[in-house]
């Protein structure tokens, strides 16, 4: 029978009636200097499923009963819990003009150099906005909360109009140095499909230059 576990991110103790801890690889780097994934089995546990940081590693506590294919989602569900909890306690304006900063020089080659990168709240239809003219990044709240490496997505996003304007080909070439492109446009398309926010526009749409809207 599947289970359906409830989640959590700290509350019963990590040790009890546990077997043997596995450490596996991390499903993808979050920026938060977790670089493996400790799975620890309970026969005690029933239906929750919890997970905390332990020096550079995250630990996740699962029912025993869970299947490798269940313990695979659950791991990728705890680490996007706690990268989106890290991300809303730690990114204010000032730490997201630095994470901009950090993504240009990393993927951009430093070439990106907004005046300003700021989270605002009048964006209702749009991911996050640039405008080249005055290097200025503008940020959805809403974005606040979901994981690192979907917030550098849409910063990295934004980052790249300050060079290329509009959509077209030049313009995603850029962006296909950022290795979780395609995972950060998935988690917003799930959002999307969920009916709670806008989604990013793709390779060969065609919309107003420096936007991410809906259509």
């Amino acid at each position: 029978m599947p289970a359906d576990p409830s989640s959590r991110t700290a509350g019963e103790s990590p040790r009890s009636a546990a077997s043997a801890p596995r450490t596996v690889p991390s499903p993808q780097s979050r920026g938060s200097g977790a670089s493996a994934v400790e799975v620890r089995r309970s026969t005690r546990r029933r239906r929750t499923v919890s997970a905390y940081r332990e020096g550079d590693r995250t630990v996740v506590l699962i029912p025993a009963r869970m299947s490798e294919a269940e313990e695979r989602r659950w791991v990728s569900v705890m680490l996007d819990k706690l990268a989106a909890q890290e991300s809303k306690r730690m990114l204010g304006d000032a730490e997201l003009a630095a994470r901009a900063e950090l993504l240009s020089g990393q993927y951009l080659g430093g070439r990106a150099r907004p005046a300003t990168v700021r989270w605002v709240t009048n964006q209702n239809t749009r991911w996050g906005s640039c405008t080249p003219a005055e290097g200025s990044i503008r940020l959805s709240h809403r974005l606040q909360g979901m994981p690192e490496y979907v917030v550098d997505y849409v910063l990295l996003h934004e980052l790249a109009h300050l060079l290329v304007p509009g959509h077209g080909r030049r313009f995603w070439q850029l962006l296909e140095a950022y290795p979780r492109t395609e995972r950060a446009r998935g988690y917003l398309e799930g959002v999307v499909a969920a009916g709670r926010l806008p989604h990013l526009t793709g390779p060969g749409d065609d919309q107003p230059q420096g936007t991410t809207r809906v259509p």
